[in-house]
């Protein structure tokens, strides 16, 4: 699996019993946390059909999120085994609704044609910064882990990656930062070498749709490039939508590790 995370930049692990607990308080607390206004005020867009839920899930850094205890499972076991015993953050709750996409408040027209064509592709950790809206590395995770809290259709707006794209993000990270004093890395303008890169990454990498339902999990490399289909139309999701909640605690050694790590 291990293997597998390094060369393709994505592992799906089958269904795992010892996360039937856990599943079963995240899923009870998630619905809560999604329904709460303040929640929905902060977090709800694209016309309601997409719930971001940044650090929603109320979780210690061990992931327990009630007396089930501590996060387990395979996946999470792999993650631990490679970049080893993070803590973890507030997880993400994200879920998405039928008729995803639509607009999000202020994106602009050419945003939300790539967020439909694209499947808003990017790479965790590169925020937007400032009017200009400049993508620098503010937020080094060591992983994603997706832990699916609802059972939908594969159609259900299901999670995407670009296989081996992590290679190409990675090279060209690596290529540029190495120009500079580590220390200023994290303020570093990375929009043109993160676009031309992913370019690159459309022309030459398989596009991978990852569906999966509670009791499976995906492991993703830091720097793939993915993304989230559109719902299409008739595909079933719970009324509480297609909810997963992620994981992406940040190296301890900052960007310098973000960059070096395998």
């Amino acid at each position: 699996m291990v293997n597998q995370l390094l060369e393709k930049g994505w592992v799906k692990f089958g269904s795992d019993p010892s996360l039937n607990d856990w599943l079963a308080e995240a899923h009870s607390v998630a619905v809560q946390r999604v329904q709460d206004p303040e929640q929905q005020r902060e977090w709800l867009q694209c016309e309601g059909t997409w719930f971001v839920g940044v650090d929603t899930l109320p979780n210690d850094t061990e992931g327990a999120v009630g007396p089930a205890g501590p996060l387990q499972g395979t996946a999470y076991q792999a993650a631990r085994d490679l970049y080893g015993d993070l803590p973890l953050h507030r997880g993400q709750v994200s879920v998405m609704y039928p008729g995803y996409p639509k607009p999000r408040d202020g994106e602009a027209e050419s945003a939300f044609r790539y967020r439909t064509k694209r499947d808003a592709a990017h790479v965790d950790g590169l925020l937007a910064v400032g009017p200009e809206r400049k993508r620098m590395l503010k937020e080094p995770h060591a992983y994603i882990l997706g832990l699916p809290l609802t059972s939908c259709d594969p159609e259900a707006s299901p999670l995407i990656v670009w296989e081996g794209s992590h290679h190409i993000m990675q090279a060209a990270f690596k290529e540029y930062l190495s120009q500079f004093p580590v220390e200023t890395w994290q303020d570093a303008d990375l929009t043109q070498i993160y676009q031309a890169a992913r370019n690159k990454v459309f022309e030459t990498c398989p596009r991978i749709e990852l569906p999966a339902n509670p009791g499976e999990a995906t492991l993703l490399h830091r720097h793939i490039l993915h993304g989230v289909a559109a719902w299409k139309e008739g595909a079933y999701a719970p009324e509480e939508g297609r909810m997963i909640a992620y994981f992406r605690p940040e190296f301890v050694g900052g960007a310098e590790e973000w960059l070096s790590a395998p």
